[in-house]
């Protein structure tokens, strides 16, 4: 059985004697270890239905472009058979998620859906609880604890978090068994939108294509099983030592894979604990208590991208510093050309223009000096999300979002007080010499822009 808690109906209507059971897929693209996909069979197989599935794709989803588009796609691709090989056929419109799933409803006898925490996700579900006439199911599938399980309410930090959570683990580090649908929906007749050929297919979709493909993630489910494996067999055994030094190859590189709900969470955990490395507590920190602190930020807080629902003493002391003078102040084209004066910033932005995906830690490095080199603090919050989200693989996200958010003060204390970061944690260049060797992460960077560019 799934677990009660991931469940919530979203409406009151009576189930309906019609053609199948829908799942509409979004959050949670993968085949395996979704619970709401699980669930739906589950259902399907009490009511001797088919399941089909639906996944909208929306060509004007904010900040996405190209990038995050063929990596979904190559995603979808792998999905659809994997799919198809359980008897489920899924059918792809391009269409806003939400329009497409109220009409595939009019066939179904109740519709299940995957958890997503952001507004326009909301805003989608709750389009489909008011225009459908049979019953909606949420299924929290993309978190190990259901938001509202881990706590009822936003956390201050990861220290108030961690507590909450790691007493629920218990109950949702099990495994999830794989369902057989009884009825097949593969001979069901439906348009779908191509997407065998991925060039071929995007071709076709009106979206921004000012940001290319990366050239070195690939999405797909067994893409990110692929690397888990790699992580866990050759990385985890020093990630203590190694997680903090973007010259090296060090990380799992999960995150782009998370935020499309290609590879599941609890998957991960799982494997993870299966491992003797001593690592695996640091790395369980990062997927568990950090990942799901930036869902439980989103939940709770439904304005997590603006400058103005910071924590009042974070937006206190940053606007009384506002004014301080600045020694270097960069427009949004030179921090996006990586026109700056700190080779490490520039090499950090061109690890992530090139590739979709930078270090971590140079991640926080990054939005600090946005923090600092911009006109105000409500200017240099802008830009880290636009920044972030335009050419991040995993942006768009609750990560990205907690991200940005922590360099200016969320889930973080008051540190000692200084121009223009008030009491806002501090970091400058000094402090990436003492933890690394930054010239050979500059090395690095400069290497993939050779590869890339030839």
């Amino acid at each position: 059985m799934i677990q009660e808690q991931r469940l919530h109906l979203h409406n009151r209507k009576t189930l309906k004697d019609k053609q199948y059971v829908l799942y509409w897929m979004q959050a949670s693209q993968g085949a395996e270890y979704n619970h709401a996909l699980e669930c739906a069979i589950e259902k399907a197989n009490q009511l001797r239905k088919p399941l089909l599935a639906i996944f909208g794709i929306t060509e004007n989803f904010p900040s996405a472009n190209l990038r995050h588009y063929y990596f979904m796609l190559e995603g979808l691709k792998e999905t659809k058979a994997a799919l198809a090989a359980r008897g489920i056929k899924l059918v792809i419109a391009v269409q806003s998620p939400e329009k497409a799933a109220v009409e595939f409803a009019k066939g179904a006898c109740l519709v299940l859906a995957d958890s997503g925490y952001l507004r326009i996700q909301r805003q989608w579900r709750e389009h489909v609880a008011q225009h459908i006439d049979c019953p909606f199911i949420e299924v929290e599938s993309n978190v190990i604890v259901p938001v509202e399980e881990a706590s009822h309410k936003e956390e201050f930090s990861a220290g108030t978090f961690r507590p909450r959570i790691t007493a629920k683990l218990d109950a949702y580090l099990v495994p999830l068994r794989k369902r057989r649908v009884k009825i097949d929906s593969l001979g069901l007749t439906f348009k779908s939108f191509d997407i065998d050929d991925i060039d071929k297919a995007i071709g076709k979709l009106q979206i921004d294509r000012s940001v290319k493909p990366s050239p070195l993630f690939h999405g797909g489910t067994n893409e990110a099983k692929k690397l888990l494996r790699t992580f866990i067999n050759k990385k985890l055994q020093c990630y203590n030592e190694d997680k903090n030094d973007p010259g090296l190859d060090g990380l799992s590189n999960m995150s782009p894979y998370l935020h499309f709900g290609q590879i599941s969470p609890l998957y991960i955990a799982l494997k993870v604990l299966k491992s003797d490395s001593p690592g695996k507590a640091a790395y369980l920190e990062e997927l568990i208590v950090r990942r799901e602190l930036s869902h439980n930020f989103v939940f709770y807080n439904h304005k997590y991208d603006r400058f103005d629902f910071l924590p009042h003493w974070a937006r206190n002391t940053l606007t009384f510093h506002s004014r301080d003078k600045r020694e270097y102040v960069y427009s949004l084209k030179e921090f996006e050309n990586a026109e700056t004066h700190d080779v490490y910033w520039n090499a950090a932005q061109m690890e992530m223009v090139i590739t979709g995906k930078m270090h971590g830690y140079m991640r926080m490095y990054w939005c600090k000096k946005i923090l600092e080199w911009s006109k105000n603090p409500k200017e240099g919050y802008r830009i880290a999300l636009y920044l972030n989200n335009k050419y991040e693989l995993d942006g768009r996200d609750p990560n990205g979002f907690a991200g940005v958010a922590w360099c200016f003060g969320k889930h973080d204390r008051a540190w000692g007080e200084r121009t223009i970061f008030g009491k806002i944690r501090y970091m400058n260049d000094a402090g990436l010499k003492r933890k690394f060797d930054p010239e050979r992460y500059v090395e690095k960077v400069n290497q993939m822009g050779k590869g890339v560019l030839g």
